[in-house]
């Protein structure tokens, strides 16, 4: 069992947050509750995936990211991009546009992370020959199910690929390109394009190794902003040489089916995080049978539904396929450029990846079944209403953070109520309470909310 840090990427304003609750409802693992008049991410819990981000109406809920003007600390600063970046664009504007805004903005290269995919194909290939286990191989992309399937499905923790995502395969391959040329490699930055915030966490907690050799992540919406405003100014020139190891594979492999349209066996595509729980939920209890490739990605679309890119999925996922009609197959390649692929073999295998259950009751054993069979007991009195007034995201929610003691019964609205219905509490305690919990204020009139006749004023 891993005892290792979560870095996590989303983190809550404040002074934004209205405690609208949308937050609370939406999230997969239960990770966000309000308290104190202040929304809690607890970390154990959260894998990122952003689905709080993007139920937020207020704008509330942010991603980190680095400054961009850090890559001028580098001589060579390089951009890695996913596919998925170039569906942003308009189809009028071409990829050599877009390649040499990317270099007027200051980087000195750019290149897709799914260039050297083929290795991967083959490598996931010979994983899913040799599985011996009772569940398929799971892929390793989507950083967020990983999280996922560690934290709530431990048990099937060792059937996840231990081969690196393509951002991670695609910078060593861009630092052997640089060995190659004798450049010293204090000079050269890699900078990645992320399309969502869990692809912040792998390069910021990489999954089985100690750190990535990512330099820095970048939010796509600057990018994408700046490539708008100079493409068609811009002088193009041939960015072939920058993409010459790039297939129809490759531009395909971060939408829905990319890694499963390629494999000689019988594999299950699977998006969206709501769909993905309900999967791994049969999955873990033994009700998908002969199954030999799992394909598990936490946005609808796939990475063309990430949250920190700016356009429709389903146009970027039309604009990715007709762009991969106009490139060759791998297996059609000519040849691949003069490049060392036993060493990248050598690098995409990761440690091992172990378990990390969120354990609801703790984990001793004997404490955590009493626990649960108070947990039981409660919820014989909570209403059942899962109204997240109470700041959790259901009444199960709050039987649990009692018997942990993160929670009391007055927290429940209803059963505050009635103890004042029955005189059990005075009026004003059970006001006080209420404030405490969403802030003074806070149920003021208040006519700019969203909705309200003055909103937007």
């Amino acid at each position: 069992m891993s005892s290792e840090t979560f870095h996590h990427a989303l983190y809550v304003d404040n002074e934004k947050c209205i405690r609208c609750t949308h937050c609370v409802k939406v999230c997969p693992t239960e990770a966000i509750r309000i308290v104190n008049a202040q929304v809690v991410i607890r970390e154990d819990r959260c894998v990122d995936c952003g689905e709080c981000m993007r139920a937020c109406p207020h704008k509330a809920i942010n991603i980190e990211h680095d400054d961009l003007g850090q890559i001028w600390k580098y001589k060579y600063r390089v951009l890695l991009f996913p596919s998925v970046f170039l569906g942003q664009f308009p189809e009028k504007i071409t990829e050599d546009q877009i390649y040499a805004s990317l270099l007027e903005i200051g980087f000195t290269h750019a290149y897709e992370v799914e260039q050297p995919i083929e290795v991967l194909k083959n490598k996931l290939r010979e994983q899913i020959k040799n599985n011996k286990t009772e569940y398929p191989v799971i892929s390793s992309f989507c950083p967020a199910i990983i999280r996922l399937i560690r934290i709530k499905y431990p048990s099937l923790t060792e059937n996840i690929s231990r081969v690196k995502a393509p951002h991670d395969l695609a910078a060593h391959w861009v630092l052997q390109k640089v060995f190659n040329r004798g450049i010293d490699p204090a000079e050269v930055g890699i900078f990645y394009i992320t399309p969502c915030a869990a692809k912040i966490t792998a390069v910021k907690s990489p999954l089985g190794e100690k750190e990535s050799i990512i330099t820095g992540i970048i939010n796509p919406k600057q990018i994408y902003n700046k490539v708008m405003a100079i493409a068609e100014k811009v002088t193009p020139h041939d960015s072939s040489n920058m993409r010459k190891m790039l297939t129809k594979e490759g531009i395909q492999w971060s939408l829905t089916h990319g890694e499963t349209w390629w494999q000689n066996a019988k594999c299950i595509a699977v998006d969206g995080i709501h769909n993905a729980i309900k999967f791994l939920e049969r999955l873990e209890n033994g009700n998908v049978p002969n199954v030999d490739f799992l394909e598990i990605r936490a946005c609808d679309r796939s990475c063309a539904g990430g949250i920190l890119l700016t356009q429709n999925r389903f146009l970027t996922v039309e604009r990715l396929k007709n762009r991969a009609k106009k490139y060759p197959s791998s297996e059609k390649m000519i040849q691949f450029e003069n490049y060392n692929f036993d060493e990248l073999e050598r690098k995409m295998i990761t440690d091992e990846i172990l378990p990390r259950p969120m354990l609801r009751f703790g984990s001793d054993m004997a404490k955590a079944i009493n626990r649960m069979e108070r947990a039981r007991s409660i919820m014989c009195h909570l209403p059942g209403i899962d109204c997240a007034a109470c700041g959790a995201p259901s009444c199960q929610a709050l039987a649990e953070d009692m018997v942990n003691g993160q929670a009391r019964m007055s927290d429940c609205i209803f059963i505050e109520q009635l103890w004042e219905n029955d005189g059990k509490i005075l009026p004003q305690k059970a006001f006080e309470r209420m404030e405490k919990k969403w802030g003074v204020g806070r149920f003021d009139p208040d006519c700019s909310k969203k909705g309200a006749k003055n909103e937007g004023f």
